[in-house]
Parts: structure tokens; sequence; C-alpha cells
């Protein structure tokens, strides 16, 4: 899409978003079991086909890249919406294609690009995604996954192990699925034990490289996710202290506040220039994407968690009220700062 197209792309999943994803309907979807609301994912998929952007036309998709796909990951960070655009239509699919596996996406895609179904990658351990907590014996998967985005709730589960990727279904013998506690109540994680469970393999070609790359995707995706979000907060406390009155003015007229203010759109815009560099050097394999992706992860996480908590700050005892989002925000933005973990920077 061009720059005006992108855009209008925006301003059109904004304006479904605003109608349909509001305080309460967040408030109501993150205490089911489910986690999101089904009734929003499913006009997501069918009005605006938000599952198969980063999907080829011929398995399904709309063909179109992951600039367009971590726009929709954007703006629903932004409202802070749980549906598993991330989990099953970014990494679940790119897993799959960077498999290089062509039966398994013609087999896959087209499901999932549509949001009929949902897949869940299973990548990490205990101690994070630098280890490969699933092994394979004689075609049986044995071991943990851990921190899976919508694991419980997932009709496909995806295994990174030593061996390469391989396809499970949750009803598999072995399978255990555990919904896992999280200090953000509005992401579902899981954690999943396979003990000699049967699964399908999936052609894998590099899987250094296919790890690597997730890694990488995941780490933009986030970034992504964080600007958006961090803007809303800063729009929020923006407007909060233009209308609170205090000696008889907004408390946004006093000197001091306004330095906070710009200080948080430095960080903000700084943040949204990193997490642009990223999502274009990997929708366009350039080759320093490795490095773009590691700054906007770095950066991005630092500008999130200062402006959530001046948030709070500004805000006042307000902010630290259940019936206030601000919470959620903070415990979004500290919580996305261990997701996918932290690696040196490359070199």
């Amino acid at each position: 899409m061009s720059a005006d197209e992108l855009d209008e792309f925006r301003d059109s999943l904004r304006a479904l978003l605003t109608k349909h994803a509001g305080s309460a309907a967040l408030r109501e979807s993150m205490t089911t079991e489910l986690g999101y609301d089904p009734k929003l994912w499913t006009m997501l998929c069918e009005q605006i086909g938000v599952a198969g952007l980063a999907v080829p036309e011929k398995w399904g998709g709309a063909g179109a890249t992951l600039t367009e796909a971590l726009l929709v990951v954007g703006e629903l960070g932004r409202v802070l919406s749980g549906v598993p655009m991330l989990g099953s239509a970014v990494l679940a699919t790119q897993a799959l294609q960077l498999s290089g596996d062509d039966d398994a996406c013609e087999r896959l895609l087209p499901d999932l690009a549509s949001g009929e179904r949902t897949a869940a990658l299973c990548w990490a351990g205990a101690k994070g995604w630098d280890e490969t907590p699933i092994r394979v014996d004689n075609e049986l998967l044995t071991g943990t996954a851990h921190y899976v985005l919508h694991g419980t709730q997932a009709d496909v589960l995806l295994a990174l192990t030593n061996d390469g990727l391989y396809e499970v279904d949750p009803e598999a013998p072995g399978v255990t699925r555990t919904p896992t506690p999280a200090l953000d109540p509005t992401r579902q994680l899981a954690t999943i034990t396979f003990t000699d469970t049967p699964a399908r393999r999936i052609a894998t070609a590099d899987l250094t490289g296919l790890r690597q790359r997730l890694r990488e995707i995941a780490w933009t995706a986030l970034a992504a996710e964080q600007v958006a979000a961090a803007r809303y907060c800063l729009d929020q406390t923006v407007e909060y202290t233009s209308t609170r009155v205090q000696f008889g003015r907004p408390i946004g007229g006093f000197q001091a506040l306004k330095h906070r203010m710009a200080d948080m759109y430095v960080l903000v815009e700084s943040a949204d220039s990193a997490a642009q560099l990223a999502t274009n050097s990997l929708a366009s394999e350039a080759d320093s994407s490795t490095e773009d992706a590691w700054v906007a992860r770095k950066h991005c996480t630092a500008a999130f968690e200062a402006v959530a908590a001046e948030m709070i700050q500004l805000h006042g005892g307000i902010a630290i009220t259940w019936e206030h989002d601000a919470h959620l925000y903070f415990k979004r933005a500290h919580a996305t700062s261990h997701l996918f973990g932290q690696s040196p920077r490359p070199t």
C-alpha cells in the first residue's frame, strides 16, 4: 500500500475499534475464558481481512506485507485488544511461511487467513525464548512450552523443536494446556506440555534462521504495539491535563507539567521512528533488519514504560483506581518488556 492508502486503512480500522473495542468492551472480554471478544475478531477478519494480510493470495490471504499486518497490531495495541492477531495472524502464519513447506502452508494457511481457525506458536522455555524446550523422538514430542499466546484457545499448535517445526492437534494424546496467570490481564498466555505427543513434521530448511527471523518479527510487532499504546497514553494525558482545573486554571498550563509532557512526546515520536524503520526493514528484507529490530525492541520498550508511568503520575489519584484504564496500560508496558525476551546487540 502507498502512504495514503495506509492512512486510509488505519482510519477505517481505528473507526471500527473505537466503536466496538472501547474500555467497557475490553474489561468485559478480558475476564472471559477466551480472553477476547470473538465477535470483534470475526468482524475484523470478515470486514477488514486482518488475519490474512501477510499471507499470499495463493494460500487464501490478501497478499500484502508485514507492514499492513503490523499496522493492525499497533492499532489493536492502542486499545489493548486481546484478539489473536499477534499470536496467530502474525507469528504462526509467518512461521509456516518461513518453513518453506508449501504442503503445510496449503493445508493450514487458508483457514488461518480467514480467521476461521487460530494457531499458537510454542517456542519458549521457562527461562525464555533462547532455549528449545520441546524435544522430538520418533515423531513424538516431549517438553513444556511457556508463555504461549492464546495457547488454550488455539485450534492448531505449532511447536518449534530441536528438530524443526511440528504441527500438533490440541486434542492429541499427551497435550496439556494450562492458562498462565500474568501481570497483563488483557493478554492470554498458556503453558503447554507435550508428553509423547504425536505430531506432524513441517519441513524446515533452516531452523536457526527461522527462529532468528521469528524473533525479529516478534520484536518489531511488539514495537508497533508499544508505540501505539504509548501514543494513546500521551493523548489521554494531554486531554486530562487540559480539562483538570486546579488553582483556577487547567493543570496542563503549568510549566513543570508542560515539560514532562514534552518529554513524553519526544519519547513517543522517536520510538515511532524506530518502530517504522524496523517494520520497513523486515518488509523489504533489508540487511539491517536484525539490528533495526533490536533497536526498536530496546527503545520502544523503554519509551512505553516511561510514558505509561508518567500517565499515572500526571493523572494523579484517579489513575491508581481500578475504574481508570491507566493501570492496564502500565501493566501492558511492563509485561511487553519481558515478552519474547531480550538479547545482546547484534554484531
